[in-house]
């Protein structure tokens, strides 16, 4: 039996992804499914640039703002979401920078262990309590290896793993079970715009989301009372307009981090994409097919978008 087809739309954050999704869901009868681990909670949709409510009426969108910000979200969880959602889809245009999630779908996923509630509370209290640098000195020397010292979620999730396996995660990614791969014929679309426009993109950005009450909506965030260690809490923008709202920082001084944090992030992000295959090999009936050098979306880069897609099938 031929698969279905599906298309991905990836590339660092500001690189137009939202907007090609758009474009093409509305072209081919598409639904734009978010593969954006932030995009995911429900209250960061100023903060995290969610479509707006006049993009998800021109076309269906899936998987944007269905988690409380008082849950984590994991890659296992939305692996089996979007296939949910993929399953309903005319054509599923996955739109995202978060690598690991596209990389689920189109490589499968190691069935990692669960974690018992005394050992996840214990990995966030010594996060809370030594940072993510000390703590990443703790771990196996396999896992503090394959991580940064300021990656706080995957340290914590390693060292979750420990506590309740006394194995180091490096370990159960080799020895686990995996998920399959999707079983769909994947379409790949990589946005790869020039770095010099990506930093000018970052600060236009922010500016729109302070104007649109990012400010208010990290206050309304905080007024939870949510653990620190909680994904949503630590996304891009947040805790520089935390320290703001709490009166710890300036506006300049948070536009100024949140900015850097950003910019070093969508750079860390072009990179992975530069040297990650998401889509398998032509062997097993996947296409991996990127436009190099492409610019943000826009109207003069549709002849060769849709170009491309006609080539491809």
């Amino acid at each position: 039996m031929t698969q279905p087809r599906a298309l991905i739309i990836a590339g660092p954050t500001a690189s137009g992804k939202s907007a090609l999704a758009l474009e093409l869901a509305e072209r081919f009868g598409g639904t734009v499914i978010n593969a954006d681990a932030m995009q995911c909670y429900r209250e960061l949709r100023v903060v995290t640039a969610r479509p707006p409510p006049e993009d998800e009426a021109r076309a269906p969108h899936a998987l944007y703002g269905v988690l409380p910000a008082a849950e984590a979200g994991s890659v296992a969880w939305w692996r089996e979401a979007a296939l949910a959602e993929m399953a309903r889809a005319r054509l599923p245009i996955l739109c995202g920078g978060t690598g690991m999630y596209l990389r689920a779908l189109t490589q499968g996923l190691s069935v990692l262990p669960e974690i018992p509630p005394p050992a996840r509370e214990e990995a966030r209290a010594r996060l809370a309590a030594l940072g993510a640098e000390r703590l990443h000195a703790q771990l196996p020397p396999e896992d503090a290896a394959r991580l940064r010292p300021s990656d706080s979620q995957r340290i914590a999730r390693a060292l979750e793993v420990w506590l309740a396996t006394g194995q180091s995660l490096a370990a159960w990614h080799r020895t686990a079970p995996r998920l399959p791969p999707a079983d769909y014929d994947f379409r790949a679309i990589l946005l790869t715009p020039p770095r010099e426009q990506l930093h000018p993109a970052i600060i236009a950005r922010w500016a729109i989301m302070r104007a649109e009450g990012a400010l208010e909506e990290v206050g309304a965030l905080l007024e939870q009372g949510l653990d620190p260690g909680l994904p949503a809490m630590r996304a891009h923008g947040v805790p520089e307009l935390a320290a703001e709202w709490r009166g710890e920082a300036s506006p300049a001084e948070a536009d100024a981090r949140a900015i850097a944090g950003t910019w070093t992030y969508t750079r860390r992000q072009a990179t992975w994409f530069r040297h990650q295959e998401l889509v398998a090999p032509a062997a097993t009936h996947r296409i991996n097919a990127r436009i190099a050098g492409l610019a943000q979306f826009s109207e003069r880069n549709a002849p060769e978008i849709f170009a491309f897609l006609q080539r491809a099938g």
